[in-house]
């Protein structure tokens, strides 16, 4: 079994190098399993376990976060940063940022500068917390210690976008889901920019139970990447939106609580109201 897994790791590390030589040829997956004498099918899932994701899905990461570099200079143009990134045209670059990255090509090279947020404070029984929206949802929420602070976190994403302070309804619904069961209150939209794999960690958290604890471990055979625990854990930390996406119910496998990202104290005193409140 170890021999067989030093193989496998050899060939997934072979694709990987691969794939980032070559990605602005756009290789398909017939041709990146034949670089590693396997079947499509079975290089498309051993990739999968091993690395968390698609080879499809590591190919449109690798062009996307080039395409990011050239956008980056004030001379590249959507056109020639297509091109350059071995897409067919702008019309592939835009779909391709839309999937990954929540936006289009243009906003991201504007830093935003199309995109129109709302940002607003409540108190909580955890502190106050920070809410932000653009018209399609909920985009971010965090808790707020220092109201400066946590301001300027939120304007780093998107530097050029037009901020204002004002509480939405997007906000008034997520407010609400400190107080309720959030399945019980009206549907929250969320705006969420992130990769395919930590949208499906994401989502996967969206489905544990108020008053349950999971794994990193039991996350990663939910989304049918059971080798992925770290990946996972990496994806728990980014979550954009605290409480609503319930990253504070993931614990270590030895069943300590661990860290997290707004205080581990926090965490525990979330875990134990949850708990409370489940039981009544």
């Amino acid at each position: 079994m170890k021999e067989q897994n030093n193989i496998n790791f050899e060939r997934i590390t072979q694709a990987i190098g691969y794939l980032k030589d070559n990605f602005k040829d756009q290789p398909n997956l017939d041709e990146v399993a034949g670089k590693v004498h396997l079947s499509p099918f079975h290089f498309q899932k051993l990739f999968t376990d091993w690395a968390g994701v698609s080879p499809k899905k590591f190919l449109q990461y690798l062009s996307i976060q080039h395409a990011k570099k050239l956008l980056a200079k004030t001379s590249s143009t959507l056109f020639d940063t297509a091109l350059e990134t071995g897409l067919s045209g702008t019309g592939r670059l835009h779909d391709l940022f839309i999937t990954i990255e929540g936006m289009t090509p243009g906003e991201y090279k504007n830093g935003g500068e199309n995109l129109s947020i709302n940002y607003s404070f409540a108190q909580t029984p955890f502190g106050v917390i920070l809410a932000a929206s653009t018209p399609k949802g909920i985009c971010h929420l965090a808790f707020a210690d220092n109201e400066a602070d946590a301001v300027n976190v939120l304007m780093q994403k998107f530097p050029n976008a037009l901020y204002k302070h004002l509480q939405d309804t997007n906000h008034q619904k997520a407010f609400t889901a400190f107080l309720h069961e959030p399945s019980s209150a009206e549907k929250i939209k969320l705006h969420l920019k992130g990769t395919a794999f930590q949208l499906k960690v994401w989502e996967a958290l969206l489905n544990i139970p108020t008053g349950n604890l999971v794994t990193y471990g039991s996350i990663a055979k939910i989304i049918a990447s059971p080798k992925a625990s770290r990946a996972v854990g990496s994806a728990v930390g980014d979550n954009p939106v605290a409480y609503i996406i319930p990253c504070h119910r993931v614990i270590q496998s030895t069943g300590v609580l661990g860290n997290y990202h707004w205080g581990s104290n926090r965490k525990a005193a979330m875990v134990g109201w949850e708990m409370a409140k489940a039981e009544l």
